[in-house]
């Protein structure tokens, strides 16, 4: 309550609680007497606050607590656990106000419970407790209210949603590049020459791999492995099926050697695969929507999907288009990460200056002077103005 009684303790229980505090005394118990918070009653301690349990009623808490509540009269107990804080013992605080009690104790006990803590200590108290009846501040009440405190609270249906939907706000990152799927693609497992192929070229044993699906089978089988340079990449893409290619583009720039993987996508039918640079956080993400698309994966090896245009059966478009993501993610697993995608619409563009300028673009440094737009035709000479003496 906002209102206080002006109820204060008087110099008895003021000496008793400062003694009390040493662990000497395990209860007390305060009652109103007399317009003065009264020591009623004491208890000293046994063993542990809450020892000799059974069936989750300690005999110790409750013989101490349960024999000092009255049926028509409030009071406030205090009761001293064995663990401490920086000021000392905690304690737990239980304010009983039985029902069948007047109502003007009720309010007198429940205008001073404030002033009660206040002459005690709030520091040491642990935990409250308020009690109607005899079965909410026994043992197994206050572990009843622990449970409850520890609890989360309850929501509406409306509030849950509304927490749901905030939870995937917080999760979600949405931005201009942001790309989320909406259908899983079908993973194809790597064949074991095809797998060791990756491994090698992984390793430098050779810098192209060519894989191809197995419609039949549902597996990715090694369709050729080479060391060729980016010159003859093209004559590498086949026209009449699709494959996958991984290269690795070995190049310089700025004085520096670098090898960049590149995974290239051909793919035709307006199909959209993006680019994936591995290893290369600088080279810039470049989309493209067109029939033949190369997808190039920068920083060591290169990853090229060929599709030959309306040459190949809807299936196979379809199953090469859902297959790759997958298989990128298999790569990955094998040690080669894909983080950009480079897409192409016709694989004659696969240069080495193609190539180079998606990995490195060139910066513009050179800012161009403002322009200042000319004035209407036919305003006439500026007039000149004298100042008024």
């Amino acid at each position: 309550m906002s209102h206080q009684t002006g109820i204060t303790a008087n110099d008895d229980l003021r000496a008793f609680l400062a003694q009390s505090k040493d662990g000497s005394v395990r209860l007390i118990k305060i009652a109103i007497d007399n317009e003065q918070l009264a020591l009623a009653d004491s208890k000293k301690p046994k063993n542990s606050w809450d020892s000799d349990i059974l069936f989750l009623i300690s005999i110790h808490y409750d013989e101490l607590v349960v024999p000092l509540l009255d049926d028509k009269c409030p009071c406030y107990i205090l009761y001293r656990f064995d663990t401490k804080n920086s000021m000392g013992y905690e304690w737990l605080f239980i304010a009983w106000s039985p029902d069948f009690a007047p109502v003007r104790q009720k309010m007198l006990y429940a205008a001073t419970r404030a002033t009660m803590k206040s002459e005690f200590g709030g520091g040491q108290i642990k935990d409250e407790l308020f009690g109607t009846v005899q079965s909410d501040v026994t043992l197994r009440g206050y572990h009843k209210h622990v449970q409850a405190a520890l609890a989360p609270a309850p929501l509406t249906m409306a509030e849950e949603e509304l927490q749901f939907i905030k939870q995937n706000e917080v999760n979600a990152h949405i931005n201009v590049e942001t790309k989320s799927q909406t259908m899983k693609g079908v993973g194809f497992p790597l064949t074991p020459d095809a797998e060791t192929a990756v491994l090698s070229f992984r390793d430098g044993a050779f810098n192209y791999v060519q894989l191809s699906l197995d419609l039949e089978k549902e597996v990715v089988n090694l369709s050729a492995t080479d060391n060729i340079h980016i010159s003859h990449l093209i004559s590498h893409v086949p026209t009449e099926s699709a494959r996958y290619h991984l290269f690795n583009f070995q190049h310089t720039h700025e004085g520096d050697s670098i090898e960049s993987i590149v995974f290239l996508s051909y793919q035709p039918d307006d199909q959209f695969f993006f680019p994936v640079h591995l290893f290369n956080p600088e080279a810039p993400v470049v989309e493209f929507q067109s029939m033949h698309s190369l997808l190039l994966l920068l920083l060591l090896p290169v990853f090229i999907y060929s599709m030959p245009g309306y040459k190949c059966s809807i299936r196979e478009r379809m199953l090469y288009s859902s297959c790759k993501n997958p298989l990128v993610d298999q790569l990955a697993k094998l040690g080669i990460e894909i983080e950009k995608k480079i897409e192409v619409d016709d694989p004659s563009e696969l240069k080495e200056e193609y190539v180079y300028d998606e990995i490195h673009p060139k910066k513009n440094v050179a800012r161009q002077a403002f322009a200042k737009p000319k004035g209407p035709a036919g305003r006439g000479p500026k007039r000149m103005t004298k100042p008024e003496n």
